[in-house]
């Protein structure tokens, strides 16, 4: 396992590293890194296992789509972030795929909550995670998550609202590479 993951590991490192810069930068991710690389991991698993490679890229694929719909849905993440998340399933498969949604989610968590604390105090930071628990009892009501992103993005102050995804994601690459490539252990 340990040598198949070196090239997908690999890809997925500069990868992960050009959508964070562009991320953190620009709050963007942008289609000419996240189409080639879902369609390159395709390829990939296909030529090299077959088609249970294929399959188990398909899989990695609907799973990194899907996981991100409802948070896209709410406008907690860009399309960018959906289509990164589909690719990096492509070249890692769903199991392993899972494991970069956790860590990312666990890091954006954290971030976000660190966010909220630093920029607004205990009390407005509670009053945002109740409003963002409401949001999601009212997941069917609240629609146009794309507009509500890009009107987040054009703010002054968005780097104090948002959270660049995309550079979760790349935490999440980088500990599932490393714990897979036997260069540390959890």
């Amino acid at each position: 396992m340990t040598t198949l993951f070196a090239i997908p590991g690999a890809v997925l490192i500069v990868a992960a590293s050009i959508a964070a810069v562009t991320d953190i930068w620009k709050f963007k991710v942008h289609n000419a890194l996240t189409i080639p690389l879902l369609v390159s991991g395709l390829a990939y698993h296909g030529l090299a296992e077959g088609w249970s490679g294929l399959g188990t890229s398909v899989l990695g694929v609907l799973f990194g789509f899907a996981v991100l719909l409802i948070p896209y849905a709410m406008g907690g993440v860009g399309a960018g972030d959906v289509k990164f998340l589909a690719g990096v399933g492509a070249w890692l498969g769903m199991s392993h795929a899972i494991n970069v949604f956790v860590i990312a989610a666990l890091a954006g968590g954290i971030y976000g909550v660190g966010l909220m604390l630093l920029t607004s105090g205990p009390g407005e930071a509670f009053i945002n995670l109740q409003i963002l628990w409401l949001r999601l009892k009212a997941f069917g009501l609240y629609l146009g998550a794309d507009q509500h992103v890009e009107l987040e993005v054009k703010r002054p102050d968005r780097r104090r609202r948002l959270i660049p995804f995309a550079a979760m994601v790349a935490v999440g690459i980088l500990a599932t590479t490393l714990f897979s490539l036997e260069l540390i252990r959890f």
